[in-house]
This record gives C-alpha cells, sequence and structure tokens, in this order.
C-alpha cells in the first residue's frame, strides 16, 4: 500500500493550494461615492427654502415724515384684476386716491406703460425725499372671477418693468369689489 502511496504522489507531485489575487479594484466605487457626494450636495442646496425679503418699514414710510410706520401712499400702486382680462389701477389710498382709478389694458400700450410711468415718477419723489432707488410698491389684488392666466401676465409685467417690490393679495374691500364690478 506504502507504494501505491508513493508512486501517486510521484504522479501528481506536491499538491499546492493556488492562491488567488487578493487585490480588489475599488475604481468603480470611488466613482460612485462621488457621484452619491454631489448628488446629496446638490440636493441640500436645491432643498434650501427660498424666502422674499420683507421690508418691514421703519421709520421708512409716511414720506418726508421720520418716525411714521404707515406705508408711504405716494409709492404704492395697487392692481385689480377682474374677470374678462379687466385690470383696474389706483395710486394711494381707495379712499383718497392719489390718481383717479382707471381701467386699463394688458400689453405694453396699457399695464406695461403705466408701471413703468409710474415707476418713473416714484424714483423721482423717493430722490426728492433723499431715500434714491426706492421703485413702486405694487399691490396685486386678483378677484374670483380672474383666471390664472391674467395673474401670470401682470407677473411677467413685474418681470419686463423690473419692479421688484410688489405683493399678491386676496383681500378684497368691499369699495375695491364695486370698483371691479362697475368699471
Amino acid at each position: 500500500m506504502e507504494d501505491y502511496k508513493n508512486e501517486f504522489a510521484r504522479k501528481i507531485g506536491k499538491i499546492r493550494s493556488k492562491k488567488l489575487n487578493s487585490r480588489v479594484d475599488l475604481t468603480a466605487m470611488v466613482s460612485v461615492s462621488f457621484l452619491l457626494i454631489i448628488f446629496f450636495m446638490v440636493t441640500t442646496e436645491l432643498a434650501k427654502p427660498q424666502i422674499m425679503e420683507y421690508d418691514i418699514p421703519s421709520n421708512r414710510g409716511c414720506g418726508p415724515n421720520l418716525g411714521c410706520i404707515k406705508p408711504d401712499e405716494n409709492r404704492t400702486l395697487t392692481i385689480l384684476l377682474g374677470e374678462n382680462d379687466k385690470i383696474v389701477v389706483y395710486s394711494g389710498l381707495l379712499a383718497f386716491p392719489l390718481e383717479v382709478p382707471k381701467e386699463i389694458k394688458y400689453g405694453k400700450d396699457g399695464i406695461r406703460k403705466e408701471l413703468l410711468n409710474k415707476n418713473k415718477t416714484v424714483l423721482e419723489y423717493s430722490a426728492k425725499i433723499g431715500r434714491p432707488k426706492r421703485g413702486v410698491t405694487v399691490i396685486i389684488k386678483p378677484g374670483e372671477k380672474c383666471n390664472y392666466k391674467n395673474l401670470v401676465d401682470i407677473l411677467d409685467e413685474m418681470q419686463i418693468t423690473d419692479i421688484s417690490s410688489y405683493a399678491i393679495i386676496n383681500d378684497f374691500t368691499p369699495d375695491e369689489a364695486k370698483l371691479l364690478a362697475t368699471n
């Protein structure tokens, strides 16, 4: 039997275990990890809340009077949006308007021209009272029967005329509702 074992060992030779390559290629994992890092950096940057600055009048309202916190009606323009592409515009307070409320149309000869003229007037007024570069503040009030397209058109006009201070308010006074219905 021992001859058999020796003969078998001679034929086969020494049996050795094969050594496998212990090196792991991490190139793909590094690429994926960099992509994940970039993805999470971009998503956290986009997830930050976008806020609009709100300018609270602290000793800046009421025109040339210091210490007053009421809004300066010389700088405000209110736009009422109604049904059938109806726009009514007035300056100041409705009880004591600086200009008579008037109905105008959309487009470059209508609302755009009105916004540019009012902004120019307000910039001149602001320069006189010592606060240059403070343009018009527009209050947009869409009515119940106003369609979404009209609101988007007014926002486009704000962008075109470069008016950065505007607000959309859904609070109609009875006088404003009457004004929008009658004009």
